[in-house]
This record gives C-alpha cells, sequence and structure tokens, in this order.
C-alpha cells in the first residue's frame, strides 16, 4: 500500500514538472495548453479535455483548446454562465464531479465528442481556472468510469494544474502589456526622433546616440568649430559629415584630411600649401587643404597626430583666420569652419607635451562625445540589419535574417573595434553563409563563448585560480630574468611566498635566467 501511494506521488510529481516546463517552451498558450492535456492524458488516461474561457464582455464560455475532440467538435463546445456543468461551475466558481454523466440531466454533451462511449461508463470532472479573483475559464476532464478510482484525487490534482496555468496565463498577460507600453514608447520615441534632428546618415536609437543628436542639432546654425572624439571605429568621419551637410555651408568645399596618413615632410605643404621653388621639387604654386576649403569646413581626423610645431600654425588658423604658405610671406585670409576628431586622449597628450594646450582649449569649443558601441548595445540589431542589407547589395546575396543564437552573441561582445568591427563581422558572416540566415558559426572567433566553441573550464574555481597564478608567476619569472626576488616584487609578494609557489608548483626558475 505504501509502495503504491509513494509512486502514485512520484506520477503526480513528474507530471506536474513536465507541464511547468512546457511553459517555458514557447510563447504560444494555445500550443502550451493543447500539450498540457496531452501530457493529462498520458499520465491519468484521460480519454478527453478541454479548456474553456469565458468572454467578460458577452459572456460567452468557449472552448480555447482540447484533445480528443475534432476542430467541428470544438466549434459546438459554447456555453452561456449557468448553462451545462461547465456554465454552473464557472458561475458558482465551485469545481465540479460527475461520476457518471449519464445519470447527470445537467451534462448536455455539446461537442458531441462522447457519442462513442457509453455514457454511463463516463466520469467528468471540471475545476475552475481564475487569476486572483478574477474568474478566466475551466479546465474539464473525461475518464472512463471506475469504482476503484478516486475522483476527488483527480479533482485535486486538475486544481493544482488549472492554477498552473492561471499564473501562466496572468506572466503572460503583464509580459503582453508591459511590452505593449514598451513598444509605445519606443513608437512615441521614434515619433519625437522625427520631429527632431536625425542625420541620415547615422543609425542608432539608444540613449546616448540621442543626446548625440541633440549636441549636433544646436551647433548645425553656426560655424563654430567642432571637436568630435570616441574610440576607434564610432564613426567620427559620419558624424563630419552630418555637421556639414546639415549646416549652413553644405554647398560649400568640404576638405578631408587624415592627419596620421600625412608624413611630416609634407604635412605642412599639405595643409597650408607652398610656392614655387619653396623646396626641392616644388615646381609649381599649390594651394593647401585650409585655402581649398575657403567658405567651407575642414575636416581634421586624428589630429592628435600633427607634429606640435604644426599645431602652432593650425592655431593661429583658428584664432585669426590667416596663414602663409610654404616659402611664401603673403597672408592668406580664410573663412573655413574646422572639425576636428581624435581617439586619443588630449590631456593625457597635454600632460606629456605632445598636444599644444592652447591649440586644445581652441579645438575643445563644442566637444561631440560618440558612444562606444558597448554602450549603445540597443542599436545592435539595426546597425547588423543595415550591414547585412549593405553586404548582399554588393556580393548579390540573399541573407534573409539572422539567427537567434547569433544575434545573442553580438549582443554580450563587448566590441573593441566598435561599429567597424561590427560591420567587418557581418560582411564576413554574408559571405560564409550559404543559406540565407547568418548563423553563430559564421562569426569570426573571437565573438564565440567557451560553451559554443566547447572550450569551456571544467574544474573548480581553486583550481582555475591555480592556473592564473602559475600564469603570472611565469610571466613574473620570465620578466625578472628567473631572479626570485625581482619577480617577487614584481608581484606585489615577499620571496617567501614566491618560493613557497615556485615550489608547489614545480617551477624550474633557472630556465629563465639570461
Amino acid at each position: 500500500m505504501f509502495d503504491t501511494s509513494v509512486k502514485k506521488n512520484v506520477n503526480e510529481l513528474s507530471l506536474l514538472f513536465e507541464i511547468s516546463r512546457l511553459f517555458d517552451q514557447t510563447e504560444d498558450l494555445n500550443s502550451v495548453f493543447k500539450k498540457v492535456l496531452e501530457k493529462l492524458a498520458e499520465h491519468r488516461f484521460i480519454k478527453l479535455g478541454s479548456l474553456t474561457i469565458l468572454n467578460r464582455k458577452t459572456g460567452e464560455i468557449f472552448i480555447e483548446s482540447s484533445f480528443g475532440m475534432s476542430d467541428e467538435q470544438q466549434k459546438r463546445g459554447k456555453y452561456r454562465l449557468g448553462e451545462g456543468i461547465t456554465g454552473e461551475v464557472i458561475q458558482t466558481g465551485q469545481p465540479a464531479v460527475i461520476p457518471k454523466i449519464s445519470e447527470d440531466p445537467h451534462f448536455l454533451n455539446k461537442t458531441g465528442a462522447r457519442e462513442k462511449y457509453e455514457k454511463k461508463d463516463i466520469s467528468f470532472i471540471c475545476s475552475l481556472r481564475s487569476s486572483s479573483s478574477e474568474v478566466i475559464g475551466a479546465i474539464s476532464v473525461d475518464r472512463m468510469f471506475d469504482n476503484n478510482t478516486s475522483l476527488d484525487e483527480d479533482l485535486r490534482l486538475l486544481t493544482i494544474i488549472s492554477s498552473l496555468i492561471a499564473q501562466a496565463v496572468k506572466l503572460r498577460q503583464k509580459y503582453e502589456e508591459e511590452n505593449k507600453k514598451l513598444l509605445e514608447e519606443n513608437i512615441q520615441l521614434h515619433q519625437e526622433l522625427r520631429s527632431k534632428f536625425k542625420p541620415a546618415n547615422i543609425i542608432g536609437n539608444s540613449s546616448g546616440m540621442v543626446e548625440l543628436y541633440k549636441n549636433m542639432e544646436r551647433l548645425l546654425q553656426s560655424p563654430t568649430t567642432v571637436l568630435i572624439r570616441g574610440e576607434s571605429g564610432t564613426g567620427k568621419e559620419l558624424i563630419a559629415n552630418a555637421v556639414h551637410y546639415n549646416s549652413l555651408r553644405v554647398n560649400r568645399p568640404f576638405i578631408k584630411v587624415n592627419c596620421a596618413a600625412l608624413p611630416e615632410t609634407i604635412i605642412e605643404s599639405e595643409l597650408f600649401g607652398h610656392e614655387r621653388g619653396a623646396f626641392t621639387g616644388a615646381i609649381t604654386q599649390r594651394k593647401g587643404r585650409f585655402e581649398l576649403a575657403d567658405t567651407g569646413t575642414i575636416f581634421l581626423d586624428e589630429i592628435s597626430e600633427i607634429p606640435t610645431n604644426i599645431q602652432a600654425k593650425i592655431l593661429r588658423v583658428l584664432q585669426e583666420r590667416e596663414f602663409e604658405r610654404v616659402g611664401g610671406s603673403a597672408t592668406i585670409k580664410i573663412d573655413v569652419r574646422v572639425i576636428a576628431a581624435t581617439n586619443r586622449n588630449l590631456e593625457n597628450q597635454m600632460q606629456e607635451n605632445k598636444f599644444r594646450e592652447d591649440l586644445y582649449y581652441r579645438l575643445n569649443v563644442f566637444p561631440l562625445i560618440i558612444p562606444p558601441l558597448r554602450e549603445r548595445r540597443s542599436d545592435i540589431p539595426m546597425l547588423a540589419d543595415f550591414f547585412v542589407d549593405k553586404y548582399n547589395r554588393q556580393n548579390n546575396k540573399n541573407i534573409r535574417r539572422i539567427s537567434t543564437p547569433a544575434i545573442d552573441m553580438l549582443m554580450i561582445y563587448h566590441w573593441p573595434g566598435n561599429v567597424r568591427e561590427l560591420e567587418n563581422c557581418i560582411e564576413r558572416a554574408v559571405l560564409l553563409s550559404d543559406d540565407d540566415v547568418i548563423h553563430s558559426h559564421h562569426l569570426p572567433p573571437t565573438l564565440q563563448t567557451a560553451e559554443q566553441s566547447s572550450t569551456e573550464f571544467r574544474g573548480t574555481l581553486d583550481e582555475k585560480l591555480e592556473i592564473v597564478e602559475k600564469e603570472l608567476i611565469l610571466d613574473a619569472l620570465k620578466s625578472a630574468s628567473g631572479k626570485m626576488s625581482k619577480a617577487a616584487r614584481i608581484l606585489g609578494i615577499s620571496e617567501r611566498i614566491i618560493g613557497l609557489r615556485i615550489s608547489k608548483y614545480k617551477i624550474d626558475a633557472k630556465q629563465f635566467t639570461a
């Protein structure tokens, strides 16, 4: 008797566990409801099952999902409050157990699904589906009548399952309400962005980018100097383009200069021009980039790479709007807007006397800070889709989507190369895909997690710490040419401790002796 009871409890717990897992597998509740009834049939030998729902506006009760019924039979299962056993249960709030439906006049069999069974042999159990104090429907099952079967036990189990379903419905409703609220807020944000400035050549609606757009909008009608700051690959040139092409100088020259790409020997001539005969090879007079940008805009990318002696001349242009060509004495007046950009820390360069302090303050009139990609992760799917479209066109491909695991990998990666690195990853993935879908294995190894690459560490935390500690000691001994005292100072520990660690890990310090 004891073994039978234990086995029964284990079976019930197994059933409840399987049902609870169903709600985590899909967002389609109707699909889950059908599987719940199938699990009941598998464990409890039910012949029919149904989940009904109450329409509070019309008072109509209808079958939402069923087991053992055809679509036509399910459609016939409609009731009013108080009609039939199901209608009574939902109206009164009390569950019902009918040992033999053939002996109960309230049982209507509207669906006609029980015609193939002998009515006298069928038991009917119906329990409420409710959320807090609100009745949302009922769950009912049919099973063959058996004097040895406790229908009250079935009702208890059905009530528990009904509570699980109601809780899942409540959570799903809450999720849908929150999702709807977020969607409405997103639509409102898009509407606000459309009514305000947003450059057409830049993608991103994250809070950091919205703040950047606001700052850009403030300076569009002004000729003020702009300093664009951001890590490599964030899109500083795109911002410079947007500033110029949305300014009052849009129809004027826009000259771009990559200061890091100009050799130091010719950078002065490139920026300010030269007179004929100013140096060997100067066979004609030549205008510089500043002169070519007159009445328009000049973009000095990587301005931190300009030598300090040339920085003084740029400062003069910013302050006086004048300069002389190399080898010339005539002062040339210009009207030019300067947009500079850098990925360096100019404050540190000033302290190291690599960047002039006065030029820094003259450039830093209106800084625009571009957030790195890791700080604007909500923009990643939008950027990825844009690059997919771009490289579809360039490579005559037809990538239709990015798989969910691949999106997850893009979202959790730290992107040291920013948007440029993301673009390179997508270009590579587009070329590798052969089924019109970008999968996680199409992404570079740097994006792969330990689990995805099957390289996860299987040991304990202590084992992992020991590996790291040993590597640090080996590096320190290598830097110290095998001298334990120097290695100990590098690691900030005593000679005694490093000696104990060397002994523990069986390290031969002599192999590092110079």
